[in-house]
């Protein structure tokens, strides 16, 4: 076990349908008869997926259409939401926040409702098991017309195991100020609201989702499109990048997704490091555990290589995944004794 897989981790920023294994990935096509798999052994099936070379945000989306189909039935969503807790255990996450859009689950007869109760179903069921906490964000789709719909479902388990609403999809042409209603709805439910923003589309969209009141931002990292640098560090910054920095929002960045989409050409030339270094709130995430062929631990591991970051500087990032967290206080002082604790 190495180092990296040691330290405690928190993440924050892990889609559901972006990390089943892909043993899981035939089971479930086999029982619900779903016959578009592309593959059909366990390695051919996670080397297509593996998305490292698509090059843009909406090619790296269309590999979804195959995991949202096998995840049809209760069953099938406690699974997976099971063993994405197993599995975020063995890379030493003792917190996990986990997304899904239950709009593209419906096909078989579930209703949305159910895909949310048969997630935490597998949520319940992985903190029995391995003692790891867990919340659920409920994602709308902003490229579809059914938000409203979709956040009135997570506001009816607010207090149930859903902490939060969030707006995923496309960004570029889908603003989340169109999607004004749905966050409103949620708020009012008493949910957080993170808002994928500055990852399909550039700053605009960041300042978009502060607009709606996002608490934190789904990567972010285009920020760093709103400041100037010189020697690997930030010299000066603009008024959205001000905004974020003096509010202490948190980005949850996923280095190699956002790599595998085609933002940055090599590990060194992701912002990462400089963001941290002018004291930017930002956290580690794995965004889509299967499609990126990640953990929590290469992601750990990547920014120690790539970015000179060290143990010391992997702790205060997890704390800040700690502080953001969207558990209620017990639970998070929990977290924080076991965060502690492994780094001491």
């Amino acid at each position: 076990m190495s180092v990296f897989q040691k330290l405690p981790k928190v993440v924050l920023h892990d889609h559901l349908d972006g990390g089943l294994r892909p043993r899981s990935v035939l089971d479930l096509a086999a029982e619900v008869g779903y016959e578009g798999l592309p593959a059909f052994d366990e390695d051919a099936v996670a080397g297509w997926f593996h998305q490292g070379g698509s090059d843009s945000l909406e090619s790296y989306l269309d590999a979804f259409a195959h995991t949202a189909g096998v995840m049809q039935t209760p069953a099938a969503m406690k699974r997976v939401a099971f063993e994405a807790i197993a599995d975020h255990a063995a890379e030493g996450v003792v917190y996990a926040e986990l997304r899904f859009a239950p709009s593209l689950h419906t096909r078989h007869g579930m209703t949305r409702g159910d895909a949310v109760s048969a997630v935490l179903d597998g949520l319940a069921d992985g903190y029995a098991e391995f003692g790891v906490p867990s919340g659920l964000i409920v994602d709308a789709l902003r490229q579809y017309d059914d938000s409203e719909e979709v956040a009135r479902v997570a506001a009816e388990f607010a207090g149930r195991g859903v902490v939060a609403f969030d707006l995923a999809g496309p960004e570029r042409g889908h603003p989340a100020s169109a999607h004004a209603a749905a966050c409103a709805i949620a708020v009012d439910a008493g949910l957080h609201l993170t808002i994928h923003a500055g990852e399909g589309d550039g700053v605009g969209s960041i300042a978009d989702a502060l607009d709606v009141g996002a608490e934190r931002i789904g990567h972010g990292v285009r920020i760093i499109e709103d400041t100037s640098a010189s020697g690997g560090r930030l010299t000066s910054l603009g008024p959205v990048a001000t905004s974020v920095l003096e509010r202490g929002l948190t980005l949850e960045v996923c280095p190699t997704s956002n790599l595998h989409t085609g933002m940055y050409p090599s590990p060194g030339a992701h912002p990462f490091g400089m963001l941290y270094r002018a004291g930017f709130a930002v956290t580690l995430n794995t965004d889509n555990r299967l499609m990126s062929g990640v953990s929590m631990t290469d992601e750990f591991a990547l920014v120690a290589e790539h970015q000179g970051l060290g143990v010391a500087d992997l702790k205060r990032i997890t704390l800040n995944a700690v502080e953001a967290a969207f558990c209620n206080d017990d639970v998070k002082a929990a977290v924080l004794d076991r965060v502690l604790a492994g780094y001491a």
